[in-house]
């Protein structure tokens, strides 16, 4: 058990670092808003989609491509388009920017709805189809995606301390316009 379990840590963490938009997502929210409702939005959206990867198995890999692609682009598009219409107002003191209910939402929105069918997810759902061990194969994910989160607030973290929320807002911005035209290249794939 120990070993499939640091089999699919090491798996699921190789697969989410390497090219996965979800780093710059956490990266952008570390530089808005406060550690804890990130972290706990993050594990919230993190344990759904890898519980849905676990339950699901295969059936991930089998959704359509240009769907997965569309929703996708759609979600990024549409982050972008709300970061850049919502003007920042006088900077908050510290980083009372949102509640800690909000925070937490927006962090798990923006997380859990973009990236489906991704390299981690299809890789814990190979990972229980061959291995049939579920409770596993999900904890083991859930610690991968839980290193690769604290990675990126890390990052954004020093992003805050480093660079002007205006300049952060428009990085953010363009992050997302460019992760929704990728996943809009993809469809037609």
């Amino acid at each position: 058990m120990i070993a499939l379990l640091l089999t699919t840590y090491g798996a699921v963490l190789v697969a989410e670092l390497i090219g996965d938009k979800t780093l710059y997502t956490l990266g952008s929210l570390a530089a808005r808003f406060r550690l804890g409702p990130i972290l706990a939005g993050a594990a919230a959206a993190f344990g759904l989609k890898m519980l849905l990867a676990v339950v699901l198995g295969r059936a991930l890999g089998a959704l359509p491509g240009s769907f997965v692609a569309a929703l996708s682009a759609v979600t990024f598009l549409a982050m972008a388009l709300i970061l850049w219409r919502k003007k920042p107002r006088e900077p908050p003191p510290e980083l009372a920017i949102a509640s800690w209910p909000r925070a937490t939402l927006i962090s798990f929105a923006a997380i859990f709805f973009p990236e489906w069918g991704d390299a981690g997810q299809l890789s814990a759902a190979m990972l229980v189809a061959q291995y049939g061990a579920p409770l596993v194969i999900w904890i083991g994910a859930m610690l991968a995606m839980f290193t690769k989160a604290c990675l990126a607030v890390t990052l954004g973290i020093g992003l805050r301390r480093w660079v002007p929320r205006d300049v952060v807002r428009v990085i953010s911005v363009v992050i997302c316009l460019a992760m929704g035209l990728l996943a809009a290249l993809r469809i037609e794939t």
